[in-house]
């Protein structure tokens, strides 16, 4: 006589504890990166012993020379960057509290100041020079 056995060995993986805590991973990364918006160029930055770091903003200006400004990503020439900047409205304004210039150091004194008078312009009052330290 032959016996049926009742109990069956089954092997089942539960994989919802698994997801979740790959989800839990992917939400902290997401949520602990900073991203940065820069252009891909290059930049000779001036070095500074006093320099103190600055969090990173959504608005950069890099100036490599007159004709070569990028407002972020985008290659803008001076009135350009004026005309961009001024028809930013008044709340992208308020939720851009700082913006972040990058001058090469070969530029002119004179240029970086032209600059600075855009922002200001435009209404932007806290302006990090972005240096290099020692």
């Amino acid at each position: 006589m032959q016996f049926k056995r009742r109990l069956q060995s089954r092997s089942v993986v539960d994989l919802v504890p698994m997801i979740d805590v790959v989800f839990q991973l992917i939400l902290f990364f997401l949520v602990s990166t900073t991203f940065a918006i820069l252009p891909g160029i290059t930049l000779q930055l001036p070095a500074s012993s006093t320099a103190e770091p600055t969090a990173m903003t959504r608005l950069t200006v890099a100036v490599i020379n007159r004709d070569e400004i990028y407002l972020n990503k985008d290659r803008v020439t001076l009135k350009e960057l004026e005309e961009r900047l001024t028809r930013l409205s008044a709340a992208e304004r308020a939720e851009i509290k700082s913006v972040t210039l990058e001058a090469d150091r070969s530029i002119s004194y004179g240029l970086t100041i032209s600059v600075l008078d855009v922002l200001r312009k435009s209404g932007f009052r806290g302006i990090n020079l972005h240096t290099l330290e020692q």
